[in-house]
């Protein structure tokens, strides 16, 4: 995908977030292209055009009002309608003629009521806005041909119906999405109901595996407690059997406890039961760090090597937690780097950030040290390592940890 089209993506989804801002610029729009037109074309001469007053800033002024008022039409559509024929009203009792801005604004407002509320206050809106079109085409000094009469008011009442339209196409697919999301929750729900079932029926197989080979162990127990003073050899090995049908019987048992934990929480289960991350998944926790808008470089030096699995984990949870803390208090400017240096004998980690977030970081983490700075500590020293943490030198945070390669 292209930068441009990203940026015009992004640009639209800001947009859809923000929908006052979106009708705020609609109004500029329309503002932007008739404001121009008011000021520089001429009124016909003769038609009854003589007797308007030729515009001046105050009609600019409040042609200007009537269509800023856009920018309310979707939060407050019918006192946005009402607005825009009042100070259409007052433009008229003043004399000054139609113009491009404010007639757009009206129609514009029109489609607003019909979209934006139900059919009482849509239909009221409509009715008032018909009735102010038809009576100012009527009582203006200029004159209006039959058709061009017809044709103006059948404008106003497309814009009406379609907003209408759309209004109830928007009801429509949102039905269809609630129906489908409903649907989906009523699957997951069967299929999760489908899991407990068939994960109590391998718990009750495996129950019955277990008390076989414990009752195994009961019977050659027995044997070799009558034949061990006349018989020593075959007690040796019956106690060899006990000891491995009691290593199977284990082994049985934690598929058990595995099978019930599944039952209790199937989404934790799945997730205890996944591969632990480590230094190898960094570049992809780097990626949805990016993600959230937290700048994020990574640099290391050193001759790369595996550690070991404990230290894997430790170090990619290490730089997880240090960039969410980022994330959480460094502000939103702030520039974060993750350095990973490979010595001889050791792994150095460091994180660091730019942002202003060292004294709520310390302050929350001293409320909630067993999820902060002593969470932190822990980790680093079950592998033997090192930990430092505090301010940086001009500004920002850091996290440093040495991990050694052996253990």
């Amino acid at each position: 995908m292209s930068p441009r089209i990203r940026g015009l993506q992004a640009v639209r989804a800001w947009l859809h977030a923000r929908p006052m801002a979106a009708d705020a610029l609609l109004a500029l729009g329309v503002l932007a292209v008739g404001l121009p037109q008011l000021f520089l074309e001429r009124l016909p001469a003769g038609d009854g055009f003589e007797h308007f007053r030729s515009p001046d800033v105050w009609d600019g002024l409040l042609v200007t009002a009537v269509t800023m008022a856009l920018t309310w039409r979707r939060r407050h559509p019918v006192p946005v309608l009402l607005f825009i024929i009042g100070g259409e009203l007052v433009m008229t009792l003043a004399h000054y003629p139609p113009s491009v801005p404010d007639v757009v604004a009206f129609l514009i407002a029109v489609y607003s009521v019909a979209a934006h509320r139900g059919l009482a206050q849509s239909a009221l809106g409509g009715a008032t806005a018909f009735a102010y079109f038809l009576t100012s085409l009527l009582v203006l000094p200029i004159s209006v041909a039959p058709e061009v009469l017809f044709t103006d008011c059948a404008l106003v009442i497309g814009v009406w119906v379609l907003g209408r339209n759309l209004r109830l196409r928007r009801a429509y697919f949102a039905e269809l999405e609630d129906r489908a999301a409903r649907l989906e929750r009523a699957r997951g729900t069967d299929a999760r109901a489908a899991r407990v079932e068939e994960r109590s029926r391998i718990a009750r197989e495996l129950h019955d595996v277990v008390a076989h080979h414990v009752s195994v162990m009961t019977v050659q127990a027995g044997a070799a407690r009558r034949i061990i003073d006349r018989d020593p050899g075959s007690a040796r090995e019956a106690m060899s059997t006990i000891e491995e049908v009691g290593r199977t019987a284990l082994s049985e048992m934690r598929r058990i406890v595995g099978v019930l934990r599944t039952d209790r929480d199937p989404e934790r289960a799945g997730r205890e039961l996944a591969p632990q991350p480590g230094l190898g998944d960094l570049g992809e926790l780097l990626e949805h760090v990016r993600e959230t808008g937290l700048s994020v470089q990574l640099w290391m030096e050193g001759e790369a090597r595996s550690p070991s699995p404990g230290v894997d984990v430790a170090a990619f949870r290490l730089i997880q937690e240090a960039l969410t803390n980022t994330l959480k208090h460094a502000g939103p400017q702030a520039r974060s780097w993750v350095r990973l240096y490979y010595g001889a004998s050791d792994l150095t980690v460091e994180i660091e950030d730019d942002g202003h977030g060292t004294a709520t970081f310390m302050a929350d983490n001293g409320d909630n040290p067993g999820h902060g700075l002593v969470g932190m500590y822990e980790r680093v020293a079950l592998y033997g390592g090192e930990l430092k943490i505090g301010p940086r030198v001009g500004g920002g945070f850091g996290v440093r940890a040495r991990f050694p390669l052996e253990p």
